[in-house]
């Protein structure tokens, strides 16, 4: 499924402009070498894995003169040492967006590459349920990580603050550790437009919350057997409500969670520390290969510096 149309433009181009901000704040010396000519450079992916972050390499690439060809799609999956993509444009131009572009591709496709691997661990196994994102992002990045979650085939948590009303231990204990006022103060501030979730240490809690009419109970650092039984024993009683377990989820246990009593499983991992895939983006020569360096000719120009 292309994602590519829920990304306002005006919002991609802003963070486009800050990151190339960020990167070149005044003079581009190492730009006085390079002759403005138009060039070609080859993307190549060195690592296997899933294609993610397209509209952004794409807007960067478009704000600084040059054009994107590409050889896949976005969430395709990419062979080692594939040439995935050219870049054509001005070459003092190519190499001002090379690195920027590449951290965000880098970033996309790792997320997006584990999010898939998690997704079908979960069809491998039957479980109905949706593996979702946290608000556990990188500052100034969200809506890369949050877009590429989306490319690999993982729900959505909460985007912000403003989009779902989250209860969680801090906020029941200001309000005096009583979890019906709490989701009744929630209620009239949130109307019936959003749903309510109640992080739960327990099952004790998890009954409250419902009973005061949360939409969502979340069992917070449940063991996988503990969190199977306790969810078991919600729905025969709150057939309608809907179960989350978080906390300490990876890929090395998450199949322990899938259980059909359980309906999200949340994920901090999957943008907290997660892999990045290999990109390198080349000038190309004709008397050079970009994907095998070794039979060169000519000395290469690697961009993949710093």
């Amino acid at each position: 499924m292309d994602f590519s149309g829920i990304l306002p433009a005006f919002m991609v181009e802003q963070k486009v402009k800050d990151w190339l901000d960020e990167d070149v704040p005044s003079f581009e010396f190492a730009g006085v070498v390079v002759e403005n000519a138009n060039d070609e450079a080859v993307l190549i992916c060195k690592t296997q894995g899933l294609l993610s972050g397209i509209p952004f390499f794409d807007t960067l690439f478009s704000k600084l003169e040059c054009h994107v060809k590409w050889n896949y799609k976005e969430g395709d999956n990419i062979e080692v040492m594939s040439r995935v993509a050219t870049v054509i444009g001005p070459a003092r131009n190519i190499l001002l967006g090379e690195r920027v572009a590449l951290n965000i591709l880098s970033r996309a496709s790792g997320i997006s590459t584990q999010a898939k691997q998690v997704c079908d661990l979960a069809t491998e196994f039957g479980w109905k349920g949706q593996v979702a994102g946290t608000r556990k992002t990188t500052p100034g990045f969200r809506i890369v990580e949050k877009y590429a979650l989306l490319v690999g085939g993982v729900a959505q948590h909460r985007n912000s603050l403003s989009s779902m009303v989250m209860l969680k231990d801090n906020h029941i204990w200001a309000t005096g550790g009583d979890i019906t006022k709490a989701v009744r103060m929630a209620r009239q501030s949130c109307g019936f437009s959003q749903r309510i979730e109640v992080e739960c240490r327990s099952y004790e809690e998890a009954c409250e919350a419902a009973a005061a009419g949360s939409d969502i109970v979340m069992l917070d650092n449940f063991e996988p057997q503990t969190a199977c039984e306790v969810a078991k024993k919600l729905k025969e009683t709150f057939s309608h409500l809907l179960i989350e377990v978080s906390g300490g989820i990876t890929m090395q246990n998450v199949s322990a969670y899938f259980s059909d009593h359980i309906d999200i499983l949340s994920m901090s991992k999957l943008t907290q520390g997660y892999p990045c895939l290999d990109f390198s983006l080349k000038i190309r020569r004709e008397d050079r290969d970009p994907t095998n360096p070794q039979v060169n000719s000519t000395p290469s120009l690697n961009m993949t510096q710093n």
